[in-house]
């Protein structure tokens, strides 16, 4: 739950600075200290739904609902791509002119913190959970 938490107070919180002292260092035209809900009109849908998935999953362990696959192992799944798209965000594809002037802010890092608590949480949810046997010759 916390990684959720730290994700969605994350996409809030300043991702990108652009250098003050050079007037061409711009995110879309913007200065400033910018947040992810600025900067990337999809990404943070997809951002904030990754977050609900801890939610889900403690309603999910709450309530004692029998599922085909081990609680927790869809968290972990989306927790590793909510990861993905931010370190590439971050990392590989930073917005903005020149992307070399553009700094890293402490929302990302909160963000990709709380990627890597769900991915973890989920995953270790998942390992609690032992898989039914199945007789050989059986999918």
């Amino acid at each position: 739950m916390a990684g959720g938490v730290l994700l969605v107070a994350g996409v809030f919180l300043p991702w990108y600075g652009t250098d003050a002292s050079n007037s061409h260092s711009q995110v879309d035209g913007r200065t400033g200290s910018l947040s992810a809900w600025d900067v990337h009109p999809i990404l943070r849908w997809l951002l904030l739904a990754a977050a609900v998935a801890p939610i889900v999953l403690l309603y999910i362990v709450v309530r004692d609902h029998e599922l085909s696959w081990p609680r927790g192992e869809m968290t972990a799944v989306i927790g590793i791509i909510a990861f993905g798209l931010t370190a590439y965000v971050g990392i590989i594809d930073r917005p903005g002119e020149p992307p070399s002037e553009i700094s890293l802010g402490f929302g990302w890092y909160i963000s990709l913190l709380g990627t890597i608590m769900i991915a973890v949480g989920g995953a270790y949810r998942a390992s609690t959970t032992e898989r039914p046997r199945k007789p050989p010759g059986v999918f």
